[in-house]
C-alpha cells in the first residue's frame, strides 16, 4: 500500500471516528408547569447503537440569563468530554428560575421539573445507569446555586453536586438577577428566602450521603459567599472538595472549571460501581 493512500485512509478514518457521540435538542414535558421546555442532551458513543452500555448522567445548569444552549456554547468539545469520560451530560433551560419551584409563579417550577420529570424522561428514553449512585448535578453561577439546591434537598435522586462560581446564599444580592421574580420581595417575607438558601440547606444532608465540589475565581465577587459556605460544611462537619483559582465570573473561567467538575464527579462514579460491583460479588 502506497504512503498517499494509506495517509488518506487514515484521514476518512478518523474523519468517521471524530464525532461518535450524538447531540439531541428535545422538549420535556412538564405537567407541573402544563408546558414543554427544551433541553440539550449529549450522549457518549458507548451508549449508541451498537454498544447500547448504559452510562452515568450529569445534569449541567445554566446561570442567570443563559439557556439550555450555554455549556455546548462555551464548551464546543462537550461531546467528545462524554465519548471520553462516557458520561450522559443533560442541559436543561431553567429561564431565571433560580431552580425553584416558586411560590408565587405556577409556571415556574423548576425545582420539580429538574429533580423528577426531566430525570424521569432522561432515565425512560436514554441509556443512562438509573440510580442515584451514577447521576450527578453541576453548574455555574445561578447554576451552580441550582446544582446544591437540588442535591441537598434530593440525596435520593444525586449522588455529587458541584457548584462553579455559585450563588449559595441569594439573601446577598435581594435585589439583583431576577430573584425577587420568583420568591417575591426579600422585605415582604424574608423566612421564604430564608428557606430557599443553599446555605441553609445544608441540615438536610448527613456527611458521606452527598459528595460536594464547590469551585470559585480568587477575583470573583461570589468568593466570600463560598468561602461562607465552605466554613459551614465544615461546622456542620460535611466533607467537600473547595478549590479556589485565579479567575473572574466568566466564561473562560467556567470551561477550565468543567474539567475539575468532571474529575470529582467521576471518581464519586468509580467509587459508587466498585460498591455495586463488591455487593454483587457477595451475593
Amino acid at each position: 500500500m502506497s504512503r498517499k493512500l494509506l495517509t488518506l485512509l487514515l484521514i476518512l478514518a478518523s474523519s468517521f471516528t471524530a464525532k461518535a457521540y450524538r447531540q439531541d435538542t428535545v422538549l420535556v414535558h412538564s405537567a407541573k408547569m402544563d408546558r414543554d421546555i427544551p433541553a440539550i442532551v449529549v450522549v457518549p458513543d458507548k451508549a449508541l447503537p451498537p454498544h447500547f452500555d448504559k452510562c452515568p448522567s450529569i445534569y449541567l445548569l445554566h446561570g442567570h440569563a443563559g439557556s439550555y444552549t450555554f455549556w455546548t456554547d462555551i464548551r464546543k468539545d462537550l461531546g467528545e468530554v462524554a465519548d471520553s469520560y462516557g458520561f450522559i451530560f443533560v442541559c436543561p433551560n431553567a429561564e431565571n428560575s433560580w431552580y425553584f419551584d416558586s411560590p408565587i409563579r405556577p409556571d415556574s417550577q423548576f425545582e420539580t421539573f429538574v429533580s423528577q420529570e426531566l430525570v424521569n424522561y432522561i432515565d425512560e428514553h436514554y441509556n443512562t445507569l438509573a440510580d442515584r449512585d451514577f447521576r450527578a448535578i453541576a453548574g455555574l453561577s445561578m447554576g451552580g446555586h441550582g446544582a446544591m439546591f437540588l442535591g441537598m434537598r434530593h440525596t435520593d435522586i444525586f449522588c455529587s453536586a458541584g457548584s462553579m462560581s455559585g450563588c449559595p446564599d441569594i439573601r446577598v444580592h435581594p435585589g439583583n438577577w431576577n430573584i425577587q421574580d420568583v420568591l417575591g420581595n426579600y422585605a415582604d417575607d424574608s423566612i421564604r428566602w430564608d428557606k430557599h438558601c443553599v446555605v441553609n440547606q445544608i441540615s438536610r444532608i448527613k456527611n458521606g450521603e452527598l459528595s460536594l465540589i464547590i469551585d470559585c475565581g480568587e477575583q470573583d465577587f461570589m468568593l466570600e459567599m463560598n468561602k461562607d459556605l465552605h466554613t459551614r460544611l465544615l461546622g456542620a462537619g460535611i466533607d467537600h472538595d473547595f478549590i479556589t483559582r485565579p479567575g473572574y465570573h466568566w466564561f473562560n473561567y467556567w470551561q477550565n472549571a468543567l474539567d475539575y467538575q468532571l474529575l470529582f464527579h467521576g471518581k464519586v462514579f468509580k467509587a459508587n460501581s466498585d460498591k455495586h460491583n463488591s455487593r454483587a460479588s457477595a451475593s
